[in-house]
């Protein structure tokens, strides 16, 4: 079960809230460090070289494999309790936990459908070996899922590099999480359970669709809320400057 929960509601009518049209994942990885004591170190020195100025920890990053993967099985059974039948999830993972993942989703009774790519670009070059420069979108269903959606054919790769004055250690590009709703129907409305910067929140928002987030983590709580509600701000006060 999720300890102690802090929402962000943007766009939400309360009769749906039992009801999400697509749930979308972007949990703690819990990739970094080979060792134990590698991985229990906190995640701005394991995802960050900016020291003193990285964004703060965030929480449930200190697992092995076999322990990430019960865990990620219980969430996702209860995020699909909570999806309508037919509805959309993706999970982004990168290619160390990318079989727990898979593993997980359908442990939890969704339907694996495959697997999209965040090409990054640019990253650590390694001599005689392969960049790492891509992560991954598990995706799947809840049941059917019909084929007669409105909604339109997305791409299987993704190209955005890492956004700039990240906010959150892992924080994907607000293009990119803009364009991967688009698997759900316009107008839906969309469950993150870790919501971090409120990136996913933001997006959703601004491409006409209702979310709720979820964040258990203080420090990002406050940063994503405040992130999202000055976006919002400055996006009605910028239209009610428009001539009419």
């Amino acid at each position: 079960m999720f300890p102690a929960v802090f929402a962000i509601f943007i766009h939400f009518s309360g009769d749906r809230a039992c009801i999400k049209d697509y749930v979308f994942i972007d949990p703690p990885y819990a990739s970094g460090g080979r060792t134990q004591a590698e991985k229990s170190k906190a995640t701005a020195k394991k995802y960050s070289s900016m020291g003193g100025n990285a964004p703060p920890d965030f929480d449930g990053d200190a697992k092995d494999q076999r322990s990430w993967t019960r865990w990620a099985a219980e969430w996702l059974y209860l995020a699909r309790r909570a999806a309508k039948p037919g509805a959309p999830v993706c999970m982004f993972i990168d290619w160390r936990q990318l079989p727990c993942a898979s593993d997980a989703l359908q442990w939890a009774g969704w339907i694996w459908r495959g697997i999209a790519v965040w090409d990054k670009g640019n990253s650590r070059p390694q001599k005689g070996r392969f960049r790492q420069q891509a992560e991954y979108i598990v995706w799947g269903s809840n049941g059917p899922m019909p084929i007669n959606r409105p909604v339109s054919c997305l791409p299987g790769v993704f190209r955005y590099g890492n956004p700039q004055n990240r906010i959150h250690v892992t924080e994907k590009p607000l293009q990119l999480m803009k364009d991967v709703i688009q698997i759900c129907e316009p107008g839906g409305l969309i469950l993150d359970p870790f919501a971090g910067a409120g990136t996913t929140i933001l997006a959703a928002a601004e491409s006409g669709y209702q979310a709720v987030g979820i964040e258990v983590t203080d420090a990002y709580y406050k940063l994503g809320s405040d992130r999202v509600r000055i976006a919002l701000e400055a996006g009605e006060e910028a239209e009610n400057k428009e001539p009419q």
